[in-house]
This record gives C-alpha cells, sequence and structure tokens, in this order.
C-alpha cells in the first residue's frame, strides 16, 4: 500500500489516498474514478510531500517510540499513536497528582467551601460537582479547577 498526497486542480483542495501501487492511482486517475472529496473535481494531481526519511538508530527521542504497526499504517496513525502517548502521560500525571489527595465524591462542594472560609482544614481532595456548583464555586473565589479525565470513585465503604 501506499498513501499518496493529492488536491484538486481547480481548487487545490488538498486530500491523501491510498493506492496498492502507483500503476493504481495512475489507472484509477486516467479512468476518472478519483474525485476531489471537498468539491468533486475529478481533475486529480498529486501534491507535494514531505520523504518519510527515519531517524538515526543511534539518535534519542524525548517522545516516546510508535509503534511499527502506526508507522505502517500511514500518516492518521502516526498522529492517533502520538495523541494516545500524550493522553497517556497526561492520564499519569493526573493520577499522580491525586495519590495524596482525597476522594470527597459528591460532598466536593461543601468541602471546598468549608475549606475556603476556615470551617475546616485544608487538604487535597476531589470529587464530583455539577457544572452550575462547580462554576458558583469559581464565582465565590474558591480554588477549585477541573481534572482533565474522569476518575474512578472507589468504592462506597459502610
Amino acid at each position: 500500500m501506499i498513501v499518496f498526497d493529492l488536491k484538486c486542480s481547480r481548487h487545490g483542495h488538498p486530500f491523501e489516498a491510498w493506492f496498492g501501487s502507483s500503476a493504481d492511482y495512475e489507472d484509477q486517475r486516467t479512468r476518472g474514478l478519483l474525485t476531489c472529496p471537498i468539491c468533486g473535481d475529478p481533475d486529480i494531481d498529486k501534491a507535494l510531500m514531505a520523504p518519510a526519511i527515519p531517524a538515526k538508530s543511534n539518535r534519542r527521542s524525548d517522545t516516546p517510540a510508535l509503534s511499527s504497526v502506526a508507522m505502517a499504517q500511514g500518516p492518521q496513525a502516526v498522529e492517533a499513536a502520538k495523541a494516545r502517548a500524550v493522553i497517556e502521560q497526561l492520564a499519569k500525571a493526573q493520577s499522580e497528582a491525586l495519590k495524596d489527595s482525597q476522594w470527597v465524591g459528591r460532598q466536593f462542594a461543601d468541602v471546598a467551601r468549608a475549606m475556603h472560609y476556615g470551617e475546616q482544614d485544608h487538604a487535597s481532595v476531589h470529587g464530583e460537582v455539577a457544572p452550575e456548583e462547580a462554576k458558583a464555586l469559581m464565582e465565590e473565589g474558591v480554588p477549585v479547577a477541573p481534572l482533565p479525565f474522569p476518575v474512578i470513585p472507589p468504592k462506597a465503604q459502610n
């Protein structure tokens, strides 16, 4: 399989398409089987493409290694793998930040207000609130922040 960056001749809309070979691309183009997905123009040309040059094997990378499967599946799979790696890093950072935080569940608003107004000692807590309640807390000046990822609450204790 080979991926080509293509564009319509009339408007220059860029898009990509996969083909079995360069000959398959030429065959489909000459038979009029290719059209621009944006405007339907059947006059399609190859767009300029950046070459895929692998990094030196002795070069250190600060980004997680992408799987060879993702690399073989093309640019979209590579971008999806990068996004997954970033999400995994964020989730790990959130988990680390919450390790010393206490889950207070749906009592979060009450606990946060009590700490803010000096009725309770300050502590690191996390829990659940409705969007309207979160907005009310912020309007009161209670220091709260949303978590980027959902937290699975611990099992209810009797």
